[in-house]
């Protein structure tokens, strides 16, 4: 997937870049979450200056699409995966040791549970790789010097 745009700032071996949202709108662009809203018609991606670009350059920013599909696998699956797993294991363990509670309240309420700590500990593991310049967009050429 790529994009044109133009570097609005640098930040040491990394770029802002402005680009034109698409026609279909932020909903179907398949980079959505790799980039910021800066009005209407534009988004701010922040992307590795591979090629060296300076404030006012028009570059032609690269997204890795297994970079971004392996996000969203783990974005979306595990937290799905945990829900399910902690509903069937609330209903299970209440039935067998809780004799008192509503199953269908224990596996609503281990479901969720687990559903809720899978989202923090994701947040906590993509702070180590958010960083790292294999999972960022990258600008690939300059098309026009300023």
């Amino acid at each position: 997937m790529e994009e044109i745009g133009i570097v609005t700032e640098i930040k040491g071996p990394k770029a802002l870049v402005t680009v034109k949202k698409q026609g279909g709108g932020c909903e179907s662009c398949p980079g959505n979450s790799l980039c910021t809203t800066a009005g209407v018609g534009e988004a701010f991606v922040e992307a590795v200056n591979q090629a060296d670009a300076h404030v006012g350059d028009t570059v032609r920013v690269s997204f890795k699409a297994y970079t971004y599909l392996k996000g969203t696998a783990l974005l979306y699956g595990i937290p799905s995966l945990m829900l399910i797993i902690g509903a069937v294991m609330g209903k299970e363990y209440a039935i067998r040791h809780m004799g008192g509670v509503d199953p269908d309240l224990a596996s609503a309420a281990c479901g969720f549970g687990l559903f809720a700590v899978s989202f923090f500990v994701l947040r906590l593991w993509s702070k180590r790789y958010e960083s790292k310049k294999e999972y960022m967009p990258v600008i690939e050429e300059i098309i026009k010097s300023k």
